[in-house]
């Protein structure tokens, strides 16, 4: 019996309890990608999440689960926010992967009043200028992990590095985070460019320019579909030896560097989560998840694992409804598989550590993340969000 089957069983069996004990039910909107370049990413973070209320959800406790479909598509994840909040009347909504579908529901989630809980999509200006007190991140900002990344290539001697990510908010929030630590630590940014996102097949043109601009390296960042044959194609170039990789995690992802292979081997990226970190609470999370589905969890399944557990601990601790599921959200802290994890009452951003992990091969010849340094907590400034708590 798969993870999705025990979590509904469970929830009916307890109903009557939750019923007899006068307990709501809590109702969320999975509001996620299942289709197009980001669909295994949204099946990893509900699978996660789903695996999160089997293992930290109490008895009298049951959750009513409404699923949408955003393709990655602002317009189609407006729509369905809409649905979610007027239609289903959910109490909460977890998920949103694409940033330009989290900047397109932000003033639907703010103005409705339901509590979102981010899991992917890192736009600054959602915990930043467009703070709501009803967006939680419990993934990362694209600020959070790329600038501490530049400064961190900056110190291992990198000076010219050549740029490439797709043309949307993600990827120009990424590159200026990256060019703002690599350049605070004296680094050159000396080229780069921005593919169409979800049109690009061929990068070439891209890794030729990368190759005649005198980095000494390439910053990367693509994720899904695109990461795929964008590693591919680097490593068809031949570029290994004389221009090596760099980029934001989700580059080579545990949930696809499979799909890359030997391509994918020794470049070097940083995240806020590998399966290879050695703590108790990830070493249960890994058992668990791959117990239930049969293979490792990447750092999608934690964000969907984490944003169950916030959600569990807000409703243990008293919140029955939106308003109260807001507040109670904004003030998660646990310890979780990636560590320290807990929300800024300033921002609502989340504040975690991140860290840096080369592609290598195991014993065993499989792929795997050998983790090259944990870098400080990281705690977004509020860059322009006025949040009272």
């Amino acid at each position: 019996m798969n993870v999705f089957t025990r979590v509904a069983t469970s929830a009916i069996a307890l109903a009557a309890t939750a019923l007899a004990a006068n307990a709501q039910d809590i109702k969320v909107g999975v509001l996620l990608p299942y289709s197009g370049t980001y669909a295994s990413l949204g099946g990893e973070i509900e699978a996660g999440f789903m695996l999160g209320l089997e293992v930290f959800g109490a008895e009298g406790m049951t959750f009513e689960i409404v699923k949408e479909d955003t393709e990655a598509k602002p317009p189609v994840g407006l729509a369905k926010t809409r649905k979610l909040v007027m239609q289903d009347k959910v109490d909460v909504i977890m998920g949103v992967v694409s940033s330009g579908v989290m900047g397109a529901v932000r003033d639907m989630i703010d103005g409705s009043k339901v509590p979102l809980i981010v899991t992917t999509a890192g736009n600054d200006d959602a915990t930043g200028e467009n703070c709501s007190a009803y967006v939680t991140r419990l993934a990362f900002s694209n600020r959070q992990i790329n600038r501490p990344m530049g400064a961190w290539m900056a110190e291992q001697g990198i000076k010219k590095v050549y740029t490439l990510a797709p043309d949307y908010a993600a990827g120009h929030q990424m590159i200026a985070a990256f060019t703002e630590g690599f350049q605070s630590g004296g680094g050159e940014v000396v080229g780069g460019a921005f593919s169409a996102f979800q049109k690009t097949q061929d990068f070439g043109t891209y890794l030729a320019e990368a190759k005649e601009s005198g980095a000494d390296a390439i910053y990367a960042f693509y994720a899904g579909g695109e990461a795929i044959s964008f590693v591919k194609q680097y490593d068809s170039f031949g570029l290994s030896d004389t221009l090596p990789l760099y980029g934001m995690g989700l580059l080579t992802s545990p949930l696809y560097v499979a799909a890359q292979g030997d391509a994918a081997l020794g470049t070097i990226v940083g995240l806020n989560y590998v399966p290879t970190i050695d703590n108790a609470e990830n070493k249960a999370f890994v058992g668990a998840y791959t117990e239930a589905y049969g293979k490792g969890p990447s750092e999608f399944s934690v964000y969907g694992y984490d944003a169950a557990k916030a959600l569990v601990n807000a409703v243990e601790g008293g919140a029955t409804d939106r308003e109260s599921l807001a507040v109670a959200l904004a003030k998660a802290d646990f310890q979780g598989p990636r560590g320290e994890t807990r929300i800024d009452p300033a921002t609502n951003n989340i504040i975690q550590p991140i860290y840096v992990f080369e592609t290598v091969a195991g014993e065993d010849g499989a792929l795997t993340q050998k983790v090259l340094a944990e870098l400080p907590v990281e705690q977004d400034p509020p860059n322009g969000c006025t949040l009272s708590q």
